[in-house]
């Protein structure tokens, strides 16, 4: 049995609305999902909100301290789980990919910054000031999701993407470099990268695809992710190797040869150079 499972959205108590909509407060949240505290995955969007509390928040192996304002946003497929305190309250609201897409039509999820790449920062620290200004939306989806009122869907859905766009203005203030030629280029090379990278490691490759030099592409990730294109390429296999490490049914040779290494050796190599441990080590320290 995998240690760290993947749960869909039908195994929360989802609302009438839609069957790929979960909205509720935190603590009544854990009340009757107790088990999201251990390390899991989500196939799909997670945006959480703490108005109160404290602890901390692992995703993807990176450890966030939780406080009021704290707000994350995790993209399916992320490893996480919380260290919460007994008075933890906020808001948690989950949501598909298809979802979201269908019912803005020309607007996709991914448009936002937090969630177009998976380089991107999981997390928003919102200060007093911004917290008071975003809380009515978040009591209006509580009450809107408990009503049962005429245009009920349209009106959650449109307080969902106002919170999205309050949310992603503050992320570009903390995160986002301002509007730049090279932006698109990035996004196109992430994306591609997101398809290719278990079977494509060479920079090469996506600077071909992109249509550019490889050393216009460097100084792209340079200038953007601070990061060479190699570099790019290579964190993005050492999460997922990572990720892959938790599933104990799969050996360490198995990991290396479904992220396209032939070489057992190479691979474990590649890892402790990029972790400072091997991948058993690194597997061991998360039992």
């Amino acid at each position: 049995m995998k240690k760290y499972p993947i749960y869909d959205i039908q195994r929360f108590n989802c609302n009438s609305v839609n069957s790929d909509l979960y909205i509720n407060t935190f603590s009544n949240h854990l009340i009757s999902h107790g088990f999201v505290e251990e390390p899991h995955r989500h196939n799909f969007y997670v945006l959480v909100f703490f108005t109160h509390g404290s602890g901390t928040h692992e995703i993807d192996f990176d450890r966030f301290s939780i406080q009021s304002g704290s707000v994350f946003l995790l993209q399916p497929g992320q490893i996480h789980n919380w260290d919460l305190s007994d008075d933890i309250e906020g808001f948690v609201v989950f949501y598909s990919y298809e979802m979201y897409n269908l019912y803005f039509g020309q607007k996709s999820i991914d448009q936002y910054p937090y969630y177009s790449s998976v380089t991107n920062s999981p997390e928003i620290l919102l200060d007093n000031d911004e917290i008071k200004a975003i809380l009515p939306y978040f009591n209006s989806l509580i009450e809107e999701n408990k009503a049962n009122k005429m245009l009920k869907q349209d009106k959650i859905m449109n307080l969902l993407d106002s919170i999205h766009i309050e949310l992603a203005r503050k992320y570009i203030e903390n995160h986002v470099h301002e509007a730049h030629s090279y932006n698109v280029k990035i996004k196109d090379f992430e994306h591609f990268l997101e398809s290719n990278f278990k079977t494509e490691k060479a920079a090469s490759f996506y600077a071909s695809h992109l249509n550019i030099t490889l050393k216009h592409l460097n100084r792209i990730c340079n200038e953007i992710l601070k990061k060479t294109t190699t570099e790019v390429i290579i964190h993005r296999v050492i999460l997922e190797s990572k990720r892959m490490l938790m599933n104990k049914n799969l050996t360490v040779n198995e990991v290396a040869t479904k992220l396209g290494y032939d070489d057992y050796s190479y691979f474990v190599r590649l890892f402790k150079k990029n972790t400072g441990m091997t991948p058993k080590t690194f597997r061991d320290s998360k039992k």
